[in-house]
């Protein structure tokens, strides 16, 4: 008896002991499992995302305090390292955007001073294999001795000196590629990724500079150019470590965003007297030779602009499309409108994109709720090197050659501006002339405006360009109207005409106004033939449904 208790416990205990293994060794995945998950997301933390977790004065001090400690025993060695690599460097860029009532512009002295910058953030980017992406944030309130010699077309040369630098931006490094010779990578990329804040202040030495009209403000502007075209993202400047080829780091075109700015509704009004004359600036990169301006609307809340620009996009996954509305007031400064942005990685390469943006104070602290506006943009974006995206719907296999001609773009060597410049002209060389056929298919939730209750809708449908005007019956008595009318117009140059319906309550003397859908041609051009609902604007409720189909006939000048 004695034995056989003897064999079931050392059985029974032998399976508990084989139990309590694989139980422990779960528990140990499930940690290991957890602490990747933990390690992961702290990976992939951004700046702002470390700062929500760790406070001001919590950063841990051998991550931050160490680094501070370090750059301020190297920072002696830095200031004339740098000081020399920035007088080779920005030098040129700020001849480049000299302003034309100046002769030159050069350093005369450059010292970064005694302060060193300080690390208040760091955190690891996603990335390639092959490759270590780092953010880290430096705030700078410096002592630097900067002297610029300016001289003017007429008179003897002006010293001024840049003062009171207050600087906050994460600066990008790329170390890439990753080999197996130490140090183990290639090259180091740097770049200005995002500048948060940068201060300065100008004054004539023995002078006052506002004794100069405008010269201040030209000078400000040229230095705030060369820094963005010198060192802010996606411009990166390369340091070769070991010797090889790297040339994928450097900044190369990676595609063409072609913007249409439609119109802009609601605009809150900035005269005293009549209303705002709006006009609007666009841009990818902030450089004045990059930045496009749309036409002056006058006294108009709702400017129609219908207007076409092209940007050059040299990385998709980090550029933003700004807009700014300005109102026009002639001699004087404009005064800004409303602002948006678009973040260029949501748009789908080859498709059109529909927007409506809501006009804010400012795109960095939007505190104020107050509405300005909305503005309808129309967005496309074309990589270099893809093949066609545009195809006829009824012919999947057969290209449209000449709306590739317009929509499809090609790199070369040269600069952004001469690319865009390029690709402009060859849309001036090009007409889409065709037959379109609008369907009024029905409306639905429109306001009552007659005694009743209801309404007696129909549309009027007008291209803006040509000047063509049809409408449909009248439905008598109804907030739900089913026309089922079709009309067709001939288009002469598609890429420039705009589609309006206006919906009206028809009455026995005159006429209500209900509200109205203006649309360009871009989205037919590319999917051929279309069914969708359409808001109306101008009215509280109501949405239309329209079929559109576009038969195309190609007309190219010749040069």
């Amino acid at each position: 008896m004695g034995f056989v208790s003897g064999i079931v416990l050392g059985f029974v205990f032998g399976i508990g002991l084989i139990v309590g293994f694989a139980r422990c060794q779960q528990v140990r995945a499930k940690r290991r499992s957890e602490l990747a998950e933990a390690t992961a997301a702290f990976a992939r933390m951004t700046v702002q995302g470390t700062k929500k977790i760790l406070i001001d004065g919590e950063y841990p001090s051998w991550v931050l305090g160490w680094l501070n400690q370090q750059l301020e025993k190297l920072w002696p060695y830095i200031d004339e390292a740098a000081s020399e690599l920035i007088r080779s460097s920005v030098e040129p860029i700020i001849e480049q955007y000299r302003p034309p009532i100046l002769a030159s512009i050069e350093f005369s002295k450059l010292t970064l001073g005694t302060v060193a910058p300080q690390f208040t953030g760091i955190c690891l980017v996603d990335s390639e294999p092959g490759e270590i992406i780092i953010e880290v944030e430096i705030q700078w309130d410096g002592d630097p001795n900067i002297v610029l010699e300016i001289k003017p077309l007429v008179g003897v040369a002006l010293p001024i000196q840049v003062k009171n630098i207050g600087f906050t931006g994460i600066f990008r490094l790329i170390f890439k590629p990753l080999v197996d010779e130490f140090p183990c990578f290639g090259a180091i990329a740097y770049s200005l990724r995002k500048k948060k804040q940068f201060d300065f202040t100008l004054k004539v030495i023995g002078g006052e500079i506002s004794s100069i009209p405008g010269l201040s403000d030209a000078i400000d502007e040229t230095i705030r150019d060369a820094i963005e075209d010198s060192i802010t993202w996606p411009v990166r400047k390369i340091v070769a470590i070991l010797p090889g080829d790297y040339s994928d780091l450097e900044l190369k075109p990676a595609g063409m965003l072609r913007v249409k700015l439609v119109l802009a509704q609601e605009l809150v009004n900035k005269d005293l007297i009549g209303k705002s004359d709006p006009f609007a600036l666009l841009y990818v990169r902030p450089l004045r030779s990059r930045t496009k301006r749309s036409k002056t609307i006058n006294n108009q809340l709702n400017p129609v602009w219908n207007e076409n620009f092209e940007f050059v996009v040299e990385d998709q996954s980090t550029q933003c499309l700004t807009i700014k509305i300005f109102d026009d007031e002639g001699l004087q400064p404009s005064e800004l409108i409303g602002c948006a942005q678009v973040e260029l990685k949501d748009l789908e390469p080859g498709q059109v994109k529909l927007l409506w943006l809501k006009l804010v104070k400012d795109l960095e602290v939007q505190r104020d709720t107050k509405h300005t506006g909305q503005v309808h943009v129309e967005l496309l974006y074309c990589p270099f090197g893809t093949g066609s995206q545009f195809a006829k719907p009824y012919d999947p296999d057969l290209s449209l050659t000449s709306l590739e001609r317009v929509m499809k773009y090609e790199a070369d060597d040269s600069g952004a501006a001469e690319i865009e410049k390029k690709n402009e002209q060859m849309r001036r060389e090009v007409i889409l002339r065709g037959v379109l056929s609008v369907t009024v298919v029905s409306a639905e939730g429109l306001p009552a405006l007659d005694i009743l209750g209801k309404s007696d809708p129909y549309v009027v449908i007008m291209m803006k360009k040509s000047g063509a005007k049809v409408k449909t019956r009248v439905l008598n008595d109804t907030l739900s109207p089913v026309w089922n009318q079709t009309f067709d117009f001939v288009v002469e140059d598609a890429l420039h005409e705009l589609l309006i319906l206006e919906v009206y309550d028809h009455d026995t003397i005159g006429k209500n106004y209900i509200g109205q859908c203006i649309m360009t041609l871009t989205r037919l051009l590319v999917e051929g033939e279309f069914y969708d609902d359409f808001p109306l604007a101008g009215t509280k409720s109501g949405k239309i449904s329209l079929h559109l189909k576009w038969a195309v006939q190609p007309i190219i000048r010749d040069s």
